[in-house]
């Protein structure tokens, strides 16, 4: 049987849907096949490929078919758990790479679960679930899930799952990387436009010349011009 894989952006509905798995032996993508700019993600630590996978299924037999055919394409396999608490609770203790985890289970659901082990563990979530239903689709997306797999899943399927919400986290970490770096820039663009009109009034010199000053001194104290504009502000003591 082939069932209908769906996988989705972070922050679109947009859903991509695809009956084409890749091969049991090939399921992870190649380097040619992922062009995201990951200087920021080997920052970070993060593989280029998922190594790690917790299973959380609270159907025993469908946990442990969905176990067998990861190891049999070379994930190392966490789990499984049979509830959204304990998946919490092992995401913390053994902080697997991916997850693939049911919706409906008691307890706590999947959809809670991955309102907490994403946005707090920064860990992404694929949703395995017999329902096709478009609410569990937009639920998912609020919930920073990554991949919807109806099950039951093939191997091949499970794979393809994986490498295409792995690429989908990778590059939003990479959006993300950039969002924070430019309120970083803005940040300290303000800090060095207050210290500067500090050192105006202090000095009572032009703004071009406060300037070099902020730059005379970052380049002697070996500080970026915000950590000495900083100081300017906290009456750290420029000069």
């Amino acid at each position: 049987f082939l069932c209908t894989l769906c996988v989705f952006s972070h922050c679109d509905l947009t859903m991509e849907v695809s009956t084409t798995a890749r091969t049991k032996e090939s399921p992870r993508m190649t380097p040619q096949e992922n062009t995201t700019n990951r200087s920021n993600i080997e920052a970070l630590g993060l593989p280029e490929n998922p190594n790690r996978v917790l299973v959380v299924e609270d159907e025993l037999l469908v946990a442990k078919g969905i176990m067998s055919s990861l190891q049999s394409l070379g994930y190392e396999v966490v789990g499984p758990c049979k509830n959204g608490e304990e998946a919490i609770a092992t995401c913390r203790d053994e902080s697997p790479d991916i997850v693939i985890m049911d919706i409906q289970m008691p307890v706590m659901d999947g959809m809670k679960a991955a309102q907490i082990i994403f946005p707090e563990l920064d860990i992404p979530v694929i949703m395995l679930t017999a329902y096709s239903d478009d609410t569990y689709l937009r639920n998912s997306v609020a919930a920073g899930v990554f991949g919807f797999l109806l099950k039951p899943a093939s191997s091949e399927q499970l794979g393809a799952v994986i490498t295409v919400a792995w690429q989908r986290f990778l590059d939003h970490v990479e959006q993300r990387s950039q969002i924070v770096s430019l309120k970083q820039r803005l940040d300290d663009r303000r800090l060095i436009e207050k210290a500067k009109w500090i050192i105006v009034k202090r000095k009572e010199i032009s703004e071009p010349d406060a300037m070099k000053m902020l730059q005379k001194q970052s380049r002697s104290s070996r500080k970026s011009i915000a950590a000495v504009a900083r100081a300017v502000i906290d009456s750290d003591g420029l000069l």
